[in-house]
């Protein structure tokens, strides 16, 4: 072959693979070419609006940029479905405002809703929280509703959410609801330990949701199960401070949809207030939480590694006489180690209305890092199968 001819060769390749590129990358909607302004003050709502619906509306793959810079953004809904898959690609951060009242039309500062075949890529999304966690009034009311969730992602299908920043929520950082296959990885979630009710992702009423490769540090539980959450898989995620990783709080409300197939696996907890639990409320409808697997869990001075409470109640102001109807049934804890803050390393404590059902311990190893004796393991309600080593051993009362 001649040199003329190999690059005649090249260049034909060349063509061909900037034409793929083309074809697959489908429309770019560049924020700054519709007016944004990367100034801190700007109030960009309308200009991000535009381009979400010049991009949804394209019969090809689109694509919104916001290249780098901090955009100021008001509550801002990007809403499908769309004609064909879409992304959204950052480099920017987004600044909420600091005023509650300027939030109130909606429930959350940035939601995502009824898409399927998205990307969100990049970015970092703060809500600049401070000043709205001096007038979180749950612990007196109970009720949370007031404040704004970070970052809603409402009926995605088919969906991706990586290289992702949330920082200093006013409440929720992420919520996930009647979601269908959708993958979170790669997110870094940050908050102060005493911002309260900051839970990093909370998933409720989806299926086939997995959470990988993050940290969370967060005022809050890292990741929190609701009702309804179904084949969900949280790996490789670092947690802490804030207060782990739960499943619940269950049995609120009437008609919860019941919880299966929950798997938290390979993670690290770090100055947490507790490592994984189950929580459900007494007094409650009936309920379902069943196949949850905790396995390969690291704890590093945490309150209470492992923990099952049936007789939650956060305000103390609960009807504590009646027990809980949630059924909980398969549970798996396994290859849990490292150390306790507390004395209490392990607690389950199932309804004594429908005692907890094929509980499965194995090679358990938390240590107490106090000075005043070591940890120790309560139950009640529960007959749990242990094997392998377990340290504090299973189910003893406390001497």
């Amino acid at each position: 072959m001649t040199i003329g001819s190999t690059q005649s060769g090249i260049l034909w390749f060349l063509l061909v693979l900037i034409s793929l590129i083309n074809k697959s990358h489908g429309t770019y909607v560049d924020i700054k070419d519709l007016g944004a302004k990367a100034d801190g003050c700007f109030d960009n709502s309308k200009v991000l609006m535009d381009a979400w619906k010049k991009a949804c509306s394209s019969a090809e793959p689109s694509t919104v940029v916001i290249r780098r810079g901090t955009y100021m953004v008001g509550p801002v809904m990007f809403q499908g479905p769309c004609k064909a898959p879409i992304s959204v690609r950052s480099q920017g951060t987004f600044i909420a405002p600091v005023d509650i009242n300027k939030l109130k039309s909606q429930d959350g500062w940035i939601i995502f809703q009824s898409i399927d075949d998205f990307t969100l890529s990049g970015g970092t999304f703060d809500g600049q929280g401070s000043e709205a966690w001096s007038k979180n009034d749950c612990a007196k009311t109970g009720k949370c509703s007031s404040l704004p969730i970070n970052i809603r992602f409402n009926s995605l299908r088919n969906s991706i959410i990586q290289h992702v920043t949330s920082r200093d929520s006013k409440l929720f950082h992420m919520n996930v609801l009647s979601c269908q296959n959708l993958t979170l990885r790669r997110l870094t979630i940050v908050a102060p330990e005493n911002s309260l009710n900051t839970d990093g992702i909370h998933i409720g009423r989806s299926n086939g949701v997995t959470i990988r490769d993050s940290n969370i540090k967060t005022g809050d539980d890292c990741v929190s199960l609701g009702d309804g959450s179904q084949q969900v898989l949280v790996e490789k995620v670092t947690c802490g401070p804030g207060h782990g990783m739960s499943v619940g709080s269950l049995g609120k409300y009437h008609d919860e949809q019941p919880v299966t197939g929950v798997t938290i696996r390979d993670c690290n907890f770090v100055n947490t207030m507790f490592g994984v639990r189950i929580k459900t409320w007494p007094a409650s409808p009936n309920g379902l939480a069943r196949d949850l697997h905790f396995e390969n869990l690291e704890m590093k001075n945490v309150g209470t590694p492992i923990m099952v409470n049936q007789e939650y109640c956060p305000y103390n102001n609960c009807e504590n006489q009646a027990p809980s109807r949630v059924k909980i049934s398969d549970v798996r804890f396994k290859g849990i180690r490292g150390t306790s803050s507390t004395k209490l390393a392990v607690q389950i404590v199932c309804s004594r209305g429908i005692p907890c059902q094929n509980v499965e311990m194995t090679n358990i190893n938390l240590v107490y890092t106090g000075k005043d004796g070591p940890a120790f393991s309560q139950c009640a309600n529960v007959s749990p199968r242990l094997s392998g080593h377990l340290l504090p051993p299973a189910c003893t009362a406390k001497s």
